[in-house]
């Protein structure tokens, strides 16, 4: 009788007992943290108690319903930036048995069974939108492996702390990373040969193996982190194993022989998924992309062995949502990073710039965006998805807002700062629709079978040609119109552009300098157009 009215009075004092919100009840998840009153620290993980109230698709949970799920965890902070500067603070937790000391595999909120996950705050977007909307880009548009993923709301310790994300954290397993697991004693033969996983990223945060690539990114020094096997668990021999390869690799696409099917880059590289990353990368222009949080891993050569990008991870800056770096306007390329911030001191490793001279490559890249531009990245699709999301985040963001408002604020590094909640939404549809269309008008020219012969063009003249310095160029327009100009090289990779709208009739004239033409000597293409019109020149730099 004691325990009844114990539980009777706990459950009536529940929902007073949560602060900064009258919150009782929700239709997401409900994650409940218990620390004993400990700080969560960035490390080493300390031990508290989970509860989840989770009853199902369609049906509302509320803080007075038994829990479906009960667990000892280990907790810490996690992430560098988001960590440092944001109130809101980013978790990543562990399943652990009864005592708190071992970790344990169990299937929550859905998702396969699995020791280890991530509590993504989502602060600085305040559409609470881009990482889910690029994980389901991702996953209609690419076989390989991201994430999986659920919304809910958290309580610390008796305090509201709003919506989070739960992803599965990066690591090996048959329903995560699909590779090989690779014990300390494989030291030999084909079980050396995988499975790692590997990054480019910062190097705070958890501790691993890290060298040096031979080749810089862009003027900064390019570190390759062993994510898995752990430090602890990595022998030598699989770490001198792993760094050969590698470099392996960077030397061959580097190498004069880069674009060769059995000499190149493709002897060690899974070329698709190459192609899937830069997609994405670009369709969001990730201005973190390529450079921070860029995975890839290898699996043993019996199982294929090659180096393959993913899986995804971290898009909050994306879709216009940083104002640094040119992460902000709609145009442009992300892999275009060192040439327009070429002081910061995280580079893009040259691997993409090499990639796209393959002519081969580049027409994947092109072929494949053109045919995921008819299903998957439909503007339509993208908008549908966009506000069904945000539908079911309508009674939760109004509390996450109560209790961090950063509507109407700025939060670094916004791109944009939108008075309402749906102004930002409003923005994020806005921008991916004038990206898309951005990517239709240049990707065209990604592989495109441009030939080396000059087509006679009366309406355009350039000179001097073949040149070292400036060139200009004069062109007749007969007709008003937004004059539009890009420059490729001989494997159609575009290099620079630019509009000039509302021309008049007659001569249109430029001179064109640093920065808009290329140093490297070399055969370049001018292309020139108005829609009505188009031109195309050879031109030849010494």
């Amino acid at each position: 009788m004691n325990r009844f009215f114990f539980f009777l009075l706990y459950g009536l004092l529940l929902p007073f007992v949560v602060n900064c919100q009258s919150f009782t009840e929700s239709n997401l998840p409900i994650l409940l943290i218990d620390t004993k009153g400990q700080f969560i620290p960035d490390e080493p993980k300390i031990v508290a108690t989970l509860k989840i109230i989770d009853r199902g698709v369609g049906k509302r949970n509320a803080l007075t319903d038994k829990p479906t799920f009960t667990s000892k965890i280990g907790i810490e902070q996690r992430g560098s930036t988001s960590r440092q500067l944001f109130p809101k603070k980013p978790y990543g937790f562990e399943i652990r048995d009864s005592t708190g000391n071992n970790s344990v595999n169990a299937a929550i909120l859905g998702m396969p069974a699995e020791s280890e996950w991530v509590l993504n705050a989502t602060y600085n977007d305040k559409t609470l939108l881009r990482e889910t909307l690029t994980y389901d880009i991702f996953r209609k548009s690419s076989t390989y492996y991201s994430a999986r993923f659920r919304y809910c709301e958290v309580v610390l310790n008796g305090e509201y702390q709003g919506i989070y994300i739960v992803f599965e954290k990066i690591k090996r397993d048959k329903n995560r990373v699909p590779i090989s697991s690779i014990k300390a004693t494989d030291v030999s033969g084909d079980a050396l040969t995988g499975g790692y996983i590997l990054k480019v990223d910062k190097t705070e945060g958890s501790p691993s193996r890290t060298w040096t690539s031979p080749y810089p990114a862009g003027t900064a020094k390019l570190p390759i982190q062993i994510d898995r096997p752990k430090p602890e668990d990595l022998p030598e021999a699989q770490f001198q194993y792993i760094k050969k390869y590698v470099t392996d690799f960077e030397d061959a696409l580097r190498g004069p022989d880069f674009q060769d099917v059995d000499k190149g880059f493709r002897k060690f590289a899974n070329e698709d998924s190459f192609v899937d990353y830069l997609i994405l990368t670009e369709v969001c222009k990730n201005v973190d992309g390529y450079r921070l949080s860029a995975f890839f891993y290898k699996d043993r050569d019996s199982k294929g062995g090659k180096l393959t990008m993913g899986p995804i991870w971290d898009y909050n800056l994306t879709y216009g949502n940083a104002n640094y770096c040119q992460g902000n306007p709609y145009q442009g390329w992300a892999y275009d990073f060192n040439r327009v911030c070429p002081t910061d001191g995280y580079q893009i490793p040259f691997w993409w710039d090499r990639l796209l001279q393959d002519k081969a490559f580049a027409k994947k890249v092109r072929l494949k965006y053109q045919a995921l531009r008819q299903n998957v990245l439909k503007i339509d699709r993208i908008t549908a998805y966009i506000d069904s999301s945000a539908a079911v985040l309508t009674e939760s963001r109004q509390r996450n807002f109560s209790r961090w408002p950063v509507i109407g604020v700025y939060v670094w590094p916004n791109g944009y700062v939108g008075a309402t909640y749906q102004a930002e939404v409003d923005y994020l549809k806005e921008w991916i629709r004038q990206r898309l269309l951005w990517l239709d008008g240049n990707i065209q020219y990604f592989g495109a079978d441009i030939t080396a012969t000059d087509p006679v063009e009366p309406d355009l003249i350039i000179g001097p040609n073949p040149s070292g310095g400036t060139v200009t160029l004069r062109y007749r327009l007969t007709n008003p119109a937004d004059v539009h100009l890009h420059l490729t090289d001989g494997q159609g990779k575009l290099l620079w552009q630019q509009q000039w709208p509302g021309q008049p009739v007659g001569i249109f004239q430029q001179t064109l300098g640093a920065g808009q033409l290329p140093n490297a000597p070399g055969v370049y293409f001018l292309k020139i157009g108005t829609g009505a019109q188009q031109a195309v020149k050879k031109i030849v730099r010494y």
